[in-house]
């Protein structure tokens, strides 16, 4: 299938990031429906002209009618989803998902798919620390990094096919991993950061430093307000690689302590320096 402004677009999950993809796709000339349980989370895409069409079940003659499904659920439900609804699938139909975790998701749900409807994973590096469709923002994507997960089952045809989904999104550094490698990185660049705000926000109880703090914190800590259920759910699942980038974070905040403790300058001048010049990686032009 190629991505031509007629197609129709089912998009199973809208919360930030389905909305988001509902927005952008519509307005680029997409037809544009959604299932999401919310019956509010539907009345509000159709009343704000996000999506064409939309339902609160699981619509036979709504998936029937897709021409391309875009997942935004939780990893687990997305495997439920597809197991009792993959029957209503037009044949030859590729799907994707935005999900946050991919080896312990990829496989599984390829193992139990249709053999001709093909399943091909990508991770848009994209986010908002709202949540729901009320806060869907298609210009999330603009400029964003975005990573496709193919396996040994996946055809050409459709990463190319996924990849052009990013290049429509407006995603400009469109990059292939294996699931495996996606979890490693994404263990570290995302997952780890959010540990990170987290334990930040619970080391301290003084309601009364917001009286004081500076955008430093406020910068630092804005992933901090968090969806306990989703994220506690892709911590668990990628446990290992999270666990490896967390003992590695654990291990330089120890080193630079006991440089402090020890009034080691120029060892906390060297960390720093090595710390701006591989910040400078992340700077875009």
């Amino acid at each position: 299938m190629e991505w031509i402004s007629h197609s129709n677009i089912l998009i199973v999950g809208l919360g930030l990031m389905g909305g988001s993809y509902a927005k952008a796709l519509k307005r680029l000339g997409f037809h544009v429906m959604a299932i999401d349980t919310r019956k509010d989370a539907i009345s509000y895409a159709v009343e704000n002209n996000i999506i064409d069409r939309g339902s609160t079940d699981n619509d036979k003659e709504l998936i029937a009618d897709a021409d391309a499904v875009i997942f935004a659920l939780y990893p687990g439900a997305f495997k439920s989803w597809i197991e009792e609804n993959q029957k209503n699938f037009k044949s030859g139909i590729y799907i994707t998902d935005v999900t946050g975790v991919k080896a312990p998701v990829v496989y599984e749900i390829q193992d139990v798919l249709r053999e001709d409807v093909e399943f091909i994973a990508a991770h848009p590096m994209a986010g908002r620390e709202t949540s729901g469709v009320e806060h869907a923002d298609n210009s999330m994507f603009i400029g964003a990094n975005y990573i496709v997960t193919p396996t040994k089952k996946n055809t050409k045809a459709a990463v190319e096919w996924c990849k052009s989904l990013g290049r429509v999104l407006g995603c400009t550094n469109i990059t292939e991993l294996s699931p495996e490698e996606h979890d490693q990185m994404i263990g570290f660049v995302s997952q780890l950061t959010h540990v990170v705000a987290v334990s930040l926000m619970n080391a301290n109880d003084n309601h009364h430093l917001a009286d004081y703090t500076g955008d430093s914190f406020r910068d630092l800590t804005r992933i901090a307000r968090i969806n306990e259920t989703m994220w506690s759910e892709l911590f668990l699942l990628n446990k290992k690689a999270l666990l490896e980038q967390m003992d590695s974070f654990i291990d330089q905040i120890n080193e630079i302590r006991d440089m402090i403790e020890h009034d080691d300058r120029e060892g906390l001048c060297q960390k720093m320096i090595t710390s701006t010049t591989r910040r400078a990686w992340f700077d875009k032009p």
